[in-house]
């Protein structure tokens, strides 16, 4: 990205959350809508990425249904973002009231009991709203990674926004960060962290919809090297302004074997437990870029690997 486009890219984020923020919240909708709208028609690379993850993801669909899926992918995806620009505007009972988790027992014994609680997310809905949800209801503060942006302002605008909704965000890239997370949970903290996409390029192999891909081991190994619970949570958003999710039963570490082959079936486990949330509501996963193996291959469209790369949405979204 130019010296140019990064200036753009911070000007357009500041323009959101400065002006998004202050828009009555049916007027934000109904922006979001018309620009998921006018980006959908174009069919874009991003679109028809979206469509092919969601063929794997519902590999009896027909080329309609998933044109349909793809429309209402991005008014979801539009939603996340006019939600997150006007977060900081939301008063408590806005925040209070607009998320509504299931089986949240799972996350209460587990912070009730002191051993640290990791929650591991995919892509769906609005993770931003579930962690100022729990900064808000129920007065627990956590920790969190982002991913180094460029310009080195616009991820100053993402750490301070995450901020104050009560999180403590680390740098992604940043050696420290690891050592932290374990510290936070040998204290009884929370971790949540955001876990369906490897940034690295060196996560944990796992099957996931059938097909080969790699997710982060973090979350894997910090459940074993601190005890913490590691709970996978699934969202997404019903024809409500309220969106739903479940924290899953906990991921338990295996008995036996190596370190490595523990966390690769934990990680399997979560990966699974991902699918079953995208599978029920395979709209709201906003996954616009490759994730497949077998879509990772460079050498199979070099450039339009680039191009995706350089018009990636989720900067900001790690």
């Amino acid at each position: 990205m130019s010296g140019l486009q990064e200036r753009l890219t911070d000007g357009l984020y500041g323009l959101g959350w400065g002006t998004v923020k202050k828009l009555p919240e049916p007027v934000a909708v109904r922006l979001g809508t018309t620009i998921a709208d006018a980006t959908w028609k174009r069919r874009g690379p991003l679109v028809r990425r979206l469509e092919s993850n969601y063929a794997r993801v519902v590999p009896d669909a027909s080329p309609e249904r998933l044109a349909e899926l793809s429309r209402a992918g991005m008014r979801s995806y539009l939603r996340y973002w006019m939600e997150s620009f006007r977060l900081p505007a939301w008063s408590e009972q806005r925040i209070r009231t607009g998320f509504a988790p299931d089986d949240l027992h799972h996350l209460t014994d587990g912070l009730a009991a002191g051993q640290g609680v990791i929650l591991a997310l995919p892509h769906l809905a609005n993770w931003d709203l579930a962690g100022a949800w729990v900064t808000t209801e129920l007065k627990t503060p956590f920790t969190t990674v982002a991913e180094r942006l460029k310009p080195e302002s616009l991820y100053d605008r993402f750490v301070a926004y995450r901020e104050g909704l009560g999180m403590e965000v680390l740098p992604h890239n940043g050696g420290t960060a690891f050592g932290t997370l374990a510290r936070r949970l040998r204290d009884g903290g929370l971790v949540c962290l955001v876990a369906d996409r490897d940034l690295s390029a060196s996560g944990v192999e796992v099957d996931f919809f059938g097909e080969p891909t790699r997710m982060p081991a973090g979350p894997a190994l910090l459940a074993q090297q601190t005890g913490a619970l590691l709970l996978p949570v699934t969202l997404w958003y019903d024809d409500s302004p309220v969106m739903r999710g479940r924290v899953h039963p906990p991921v338990e570490v295996p008995q036996s074997g190596t370190r490595a082959e523990k966390t690769s079936v934990m990680t399997q486990a979560l990966a699974d437990a991902f699918a079953t949330g995208i599978a029920d509501h395979p709209e709201d996963w906003h996954m616009l870029q490759r994730l497949w193996l077998a879509d990772l291959d460079p050498a199979k469209d070099p450039e339009r690997t680039s191009k995706e790369s350089s018009e990636d949405p989720e900067k900001g979204r790690p």
